[in-house]
C-alpha cells in the first residue's frame, strides 16, 4: 500500500509544504534570530498601552493630582464647611442660646447660694436646732438681688420648740422681702408681710405627752379628746378627757380640760374637783357587790360621816347592824344604790383604811389619787403653746386662727416688719 506524501503535512495550506526550520519560512520565530534581532512576544503587548498613554498624557493641568481618601479629615472638613456655611442669622442665634444658657446657669446658682446663706441666718437668728428651707420665687434672681428686692419667698421650719411640746412644721411666705447684703454675701433680710401656718401633730403629742401611755384624736373644730392609760401608784388607771382648744390673747393657744375621769378597773370612778359630781365613787357594779355582803355592809354603816351622807337615821343603822332583816329592808331598795354610788370615798379613804380594803380599793392607789388633782392632771393634759418673742425692734409674729384638723391642731398665724440677721 502506498501512502501519500499529504497525509502528516501540518501545513494549514494542503498542497504546500514548508519546512518548520526553513529559516525564509513566513512566520518562522527563528528568522528574526537568524537576523540578529530575535522577536520579543512582549512588544505586541506594548503596542496595546499607546492609547492609554495617550489619554493620561492628554490629562488637564489644573487637575489636582489624586490621593487616598481621608475619611475622618474629610468627615472634618465637612462639618466645618457646613459650619462656616451657616447664615449669620443662624450664627447668631446659636450664640444668642449659648449665652443665654450660660446667664441661665448662673442665676440659679447664685439662688441656690442665697437660699443657703438665709437658712444659715435664720437658724443663728431664730435659735433653731436646724436650718429651714427657703425657697426664692420668681425669675430671674440676680435682676431681684441687684435690686436688694425679693417678691416672695417661702420658708419651712421642722420642729420647732414650743414650751412642752413640738410644732411639727411651721411654713410662711413672705412678701416684700428686702436683702442685707448682695447675692453672694446676704447678711440678713427684712419681711414686709407675712402668712404661715403652724401645725401641733398629734403623732408628736402621743409621743411628748405620751408617758402615761395617752393618744390624742380630734374631736370637732376645736376639741380634742385624751384616751390612755395613766400609772398612779403602780396601778395602770383608765384615763378618759376632753381638751376645748382655743387662742389665747395674739402669741399662743390654750386648753380648756374637761371631762376627766379615770377608771380603776370595774371597781370605782375618780373625777379629779370638789364638785359633788367629782371625787371617788363606786361603780354600779362595786355598789351592787356591797349591798348583797353583810360585812361590806356592816364595814360601810361603822363610818358615821357616811352613814350621815347616806341620809340614813342612826336608830335604822343600830337596827340593821344587829337583825339581818332590818339590814336587807335598809338596802334592798334601788334608792340605796344609786345613794351608794352617789358617796365621795376620797374623804374617808385615808382615815378608813379598813373600809377601802373591805370595798376591794388599795389604800395607796387612794393617797396617789388624792395628790392627783385636777390642775395636776391637767397639766399633764395641757396641749398649749405660744410664739417665740422675737428681738426688740424685729418685727412682729400673731396668730389669726386656730382650728382641730384631723392630724393635729393648724394654728394660722401672721407677721409684719420682721426682719433677721444684720
Amino acid at each position: 500500500m502506498r501512502t501519500s506524501p499529504h497525509i502528516f503535512s501540518t501545513h494549514p495550506h494542503p498542497g504546500v509544504h514548508h519546512d518548520p526550520y526553513d529559516a525564509a519560512a513566513p512566520g518562522n520565530p527563528y528568522d528574526a534570530a537568524a537576523s540578529g534581532n530575535p522577536h520579543n512576544p512582549y512588544d505586541e503587548l506594548a503596542d496595546l498601552s499607546g492609547p492609554l498613554d495617550e489619554f493620561l498624557q492628554n490629562e488637564p493641568e489644573d487637575a489636582e493630582p489624586w490621593e487616598p481618601p481621608q475619611h475622618r479629615r474629610g468627615g472634618r472638613r465637612r462639618r466645618r464647611n457646613r459650619f462656616a456655611g451657616l447664615p449669620l442669622v443662624a450664627k447668631a442665634l446659636v450664640l444668642l442660646l449659648a449665652t443665654a444658657a450660660f446667664l441661665v446657669l448662673a442665676d440659679r446658682w447664685a439662688l441656690l447660694y442665697a437660699e443657703h446663706k438665709t437658712a444659715e441666718k435664720l437658724k443663728d437668728s431664730l435659735h433653731l436646732t436646724a436650718a429651714p428651707e427657703v425657697e426664692i420665687e420668681g425669675f430671674p434672681f440676680l435682676t431681684q438681688a441687684l435690686d436688694e428686692r425679693i417678691d416672695e419667698a417661702s420658708v419651712t421650719v421642722p420642729d420647732v420648740a414650743a414650751d412642752r411640746v413640738s410644732l411639727a412644721k411651721v411654713s410662711a411666705t413672705a412678701s416684700d422681702v428686702t436683702i442685707d447684703g448682695g447675692p453672694l454675701s446676704v447678711k440678713g433680710a427684712s419681711v414686709g408681710e407675712m402668712d404661715g401656718e403652724v401645725l401641733l401633730s398629734f403623732e408628736d403629742l402621743n409621743r411628748e405627752l405620751g408617758a402615761s401611755q395617752v393618744t390624742f384624736t380630734a374631736q370637732g373644730r376645736d376639741r380634742v379628746l385624751a384616751r390612755g392609760t395613766l400609772p398612779v401608784a403602780g396601778h395602770d388607771l383608765k384615763l378618759s378627757a376632753d381638751a376645748q382648744i382655743r387662742r389665747s390673747g395674739e402669741k399662743g393657744i390654750s386648753t380648756r380640760i374637761g371631762g376627766m375621769r379615770l377608771d380603776i378597773g370595774d371597781l370605782a370612778t375618780y373625777r379629779p374637783g370638789t364638785k359633788p359630781s367629782q371625787g371617788l365613787h363606786l361603780s354600779r357594779k362595786s355598789a351592787d357587790s356591797v349591798r348583797s355582803s353583810q360585812q361590806k355592809l356592816k364595814s360601810l354603816f361603822e363610818v358615821p360621816a357616811l352613814v350621815d351622807r347616806l341620809g340614813i337615821p342612826r336608830s335604822a343603822v343600830q337596827r340593821a347592824l344587829h337583825e339581818e332583816a332590818d339590814l336587807s329592808s335598809l338596802t334592798g331598795s334601788p334608792r340605796f344604790v344609786r345613794d351608794l354610788m352617789g358617796l365621795n370615798l376620797i374623804d374617808v379613804a385615808m382615815d378608813h383604811p379598813a373600809l377601802l380594803k373591805q370595798l376591794g380599793l388599795d389604800p395607796a392607789l387612794l393617797d396617789g389619787l388624792s395628790h392627783l388633782t385636777r390642775p395636776a392632771l391637767a397639766d399633764r393634759l395641757a396641749l398649749g403653746f405660744r410664739l417665740p418673742e422675737l428681738p426688740e425692734g424685729s418685727g412682729e409674729l400673731y396668730l389669726k386662727d386656730v382650728r382641730v384638723e384631723r392630724d393635729g391642731i393648724r394654728v394660722e398665724l401672721g407677721g409684719s416688719g420682721v426682719s433677721f440677721g444684720g
